[in-house]
């Protein structure tokens, strides 16, 4: 993945900002999970056809200037379709009758292109088979409600699937104490022998113990496991996050396992040198299995995402796609995210729509051992190796118990400035 930093971090920014938010909503369920990655190329696009007041805003939320943002959506798209483990695709679908730009329409990144045909069962369906095909299943419906005066309908889809480089086994356990105690529980071990995976960051709420769950060789991302404190309310959660998310990229330093003291220099974490049989370190992990699904309104939060001014459907916000006047009319995004023994999987659909408006003998070495718990909510986070990119971002409040449960997706959606004219049809792949 070639992206520059400064996209890399303008995305992680949207991420840190938006699980401040995310995280107070999960201690309100089951967890959460998210995608700023999916989102963030979309508002780019239209930041790229914006006007006035609304593409200040976009320009604020994206963190880059407005006439920056096509350029840099294409090529954010491209490094991501690059990914060893990683899909992403792009759709449009528009209005028969709504004229395009040319120099707008010319600059999306290559993708499906499709009619709105007016018919809202057929072309909810043709949304609906986009979004499931361009995820392998793991978001079945796209994000999007039509109306009959939707004129335009633009998505994205990511999906991951990731293997671990070293599984872990599973067994069926239950939680000791905390939140999870007696529950009957996914539980996941391994040993490995290096410390090296094992981290420690000082972030803002204090310590935040980091486990890399590295993917295999013939991958590009790993998963990060974030534990802070034992009191867990939702703005500490958001700085565990935010914390996870600057070690990631390497905006906050941290202590690997090999220079941390033995003790318990993190939570959940200790380290200790004891009687061994060979003088290798051993990190030995307990964690659990989750299955996360979450459904997003970005308009809750239109501020955040830049797009406050552009949901005002008294007047037309994006000139430069189309003569028509168009205003944001919803937003959403759907996501899901499932980690077990063998790997890791993660999917996002977002749509932006718009309408008018050992052995028994004596040991003889000394050796690091590490243990790490996750035996209470916890935060992750799926990065690009090599940029430092966070592709899928969440929180862990409900494990998942012996019997799996169901999966899910991420999308985002818009609506133009004054009513009357038609929704989505088939697209051409």
């Amino acid at each position: 993945m070639t992206q520059t930093n400064s996209t890399v971090h303008a995305v992680n920014r949207l991420t840190t900002r938006w699980a401040a938010r995310a995280a107070r909503a999960a201690f309100g369920g089951g967890g959460t999970v998210f995608t700023a990655a999916g989102v963030w190329p979309l508002l780019a696009l239209l930041a790229d056809g914006s006007a006035g007041p609304a593409r200040d805003e976009l320009a604020q939320a994206l963190g880059i200037p407005a006439d920056e943002a096509a350029a840099a959506a294409r090529e954010l798209l491209a490094a991501l379709d690059g990914v060893r483990g990683l899909s992403a695709a792009t759709g449009l679908w528009a209005a028969a009758d709504l004229p395009l730009e040319e120099g707008w329409s010319a600059g999306l990144p290559p993708g499906t292109r499709g009619t709105l045909t007016g018919d809202l069962e057929g072309d909810g369906k043709v949304l609906d088979a986009w979004a499931s095909d361009r995820t392998g299943g793991l978001v079945e419906r796209m994000p999007v409600t039509l109306q009959p005066d939707t004129r335009l309908v633009l998505a994205s889809a990511l999906a991951l699937t990731l293997k671990w480089a070293e599984p872990f086994q599973e067994f069926p356990g239950h939680g000791s104490d905390g939140p999870w105690a007696g529950r009957h529980l996914r539980k996941l071990v391994r040993t490995t022998s290096s410390l090296a995976p094992v981290r420690v960051a000082e972030g803002s709420a204090g310590p935040v113990t980091i486990l890399e769950v590295a993917g295999a060789r013939d991958m590009d991302m790993d998963v990060h496991l974030l534990l802070g404190g034992p009191a867990a309310p939702a703005a500490p959660a958001a700085e565990v996050l935010a914390t996870g998310i600057a070690a990631a990229c390497g905006a906050l330093p941290s202590v690997g396992g090999d220079a941390l003291p033995d003790g318990s220099p993190g939570p959940g974490l200790g380290i200790a040198t004891v009687d061994a049989f060979g003088p290798q370190p051993r990190l030995c992990v307990s964690t659990v299995a989750f299955s996360l699904s979450a459904e997003h309104d970005l308009l809750q939060d239109a501020a955040l995402f830049g797009l406050l001014t552009a949901t005002d459907s008294g007047h037309g916000h994006f000139p430069g796609i189309s003569t028509s006047p168009l205003a944001i009319g919803s937003a959403r995004q759907s996501a899901t995210a499932r980690f077990h023994a063998a790997g890791f999987e993660a999917a996002a659909v977002t749509a932006v729509a718009a309408r008018p408006g050992g052995a028994a003998r004596q040991p003889s070495h000394r050796a690091r051992r590490a243990d790490v718990r996750f035996d209470r909510p916890f935060g992750f986070l799926a990065v690009h190796r090599a940029s430092g990119l966070v592709l899928a971002a969440g929180w862990v409040t409900d494990p998942e118990p012996a019997v799996e449960q169901r999966r899910g997706a991420a999308g985002l959606l818009a609506a133009p400035s004054r009513s009357g004219v038609r929704p989505p049809a088939p697209p051409s792949h």
